[in-house]
């Protein structure tokens, strides 16, 4: 069995599920929540795709480098995808990726509950050395989305990957360390408890 094992992870305002082939409609319907996949600085499954998206991501956990999870929102419906990816289980370490929310989730306590209990679960459960994010350089949404979580910027690397209209992509690296988990979790459980 891949390490880390499935899991799903429940909060008051998200409930992570392992993908499966079963939320195809629901996430179709949360892609069309903004027309996701029409921005050019990251990769969203359009509609069309949203089939061979989930194939590419079972597909990966089935070779043990990504886990991924459909995201649902407290009235219990899918609103987006989240992972995590690059998995190193001889050195503890993963990436927290792959992310996306449909437009009516975001700006909302749903990506900080995701995140606090993915952190949660790998700091915790898995006992991993670091986690890390990483994003477009001119993703400045996600950079200041991850950067509100207490992650720390390592660099950027410069032409890193070629996107899909052909530029080539800076990416952002983040991570946080198993030493900082706790003020960390501190900082996310108060932003979950404050009032909004």
């Amino acid at each position: 069995m891949a390490w880390p094992d499935s899991i799903t992870l429940q909060g008051p305002h998200a409930t992570l599920r392992p993908l499966s082939h079963e939320h195809h409609d629901a996430l179709c319907e949360a892609t069309r929540d903004g027309d996701l996949w029409k921005l050019w600085y990251t990769s969203i499954p359009s509609p069309e795709g949203m089939r061979a998206e989930i194939a590419r991501r079972l597909d990966l956990r089935a070779a043990g480098s990504m886990l991924p999870f459909a995201v649902f929102d407290a009235a219990g419906r899918a609103v987006g995808m989240t992972t995590y990816m690059n998995i190193d289980a001889v050195n503890k370490r993963v990436e927290i990726g792959s992310t996306w929310y449909g437009q009516s989730a975001q700006r909302t306590p749903l990506n900080t509950q995701c995140k606090r209990l993915l952190l949660g679960h790998a700091f915790e459960a898995l006992a991993c050395i670091a986690v890390e994010f990483r994003t477009h350089r001119l993703n400045t949404q996600s950079r200041r989305a991850i950067e509100r979580l207490g992650a720390q910027l390592d660099g950027i690397l410069r032409a890193h990957a070629v996107a899909a209209d052909g530029s080539l992509r800076d990416t952002a690296v983040y991570s946080i360390v198993a030493g900082e988990w706790p003020a960390v979790r501190s900082h996310l459980d108060w932003q979950l408890a404050k009032p909004r």
